[in-house]
């Protein structure tokens, strides 16, 4: 069961993570001027990422444990929920934010 609680940690992390930003950082970031607000993100977004997709992949694989060890069909939806955004975020946002990354302040 230590792998149950263990998958539950992973992601209560990450969620506190993702509701901090979405909450706090990203609503006073908006309040920047462009120029401000993409020197501010760039490194934000990498040392988010950097965060936040291990703790998805670790969640999941805990979860996937945890559900094998159990057979309690809860944990095979949470790790699923871990990681079923990432087909969205590598093909519809990851383009974005690189082209982003790439822009320059002149």
């Amino acid at each position: 069961m230590m792998s149950g609680l263990l998958a539950l940690t992973a992601s209560a992390v990450f969620t506190g993570a993702a509701f901090y930003v979405n909450v706090a950082e990203q609503p006073a970031r908006l309040s920047l001027d462009d120029r401000a607000l993409l020197t501010e993100w760039k490194p934000s977004y990498k040392r988010g990422a950097a965060m936040q997709a291990p703790l998805a992949l670790v969640g999941f694989v805990l979860g996937l444990m945890a559900w094998w060890q159990a057979a309690h069909a809860g944990f095979l939806v949470g790790a699923i929920a871990m990681i079923a955004p990432w087909p969205w975020t590598l093909l519809g946002i990851k383009p974005v934010n690189d082209a982003l990354l790439a822009t320059e302040l002149d």
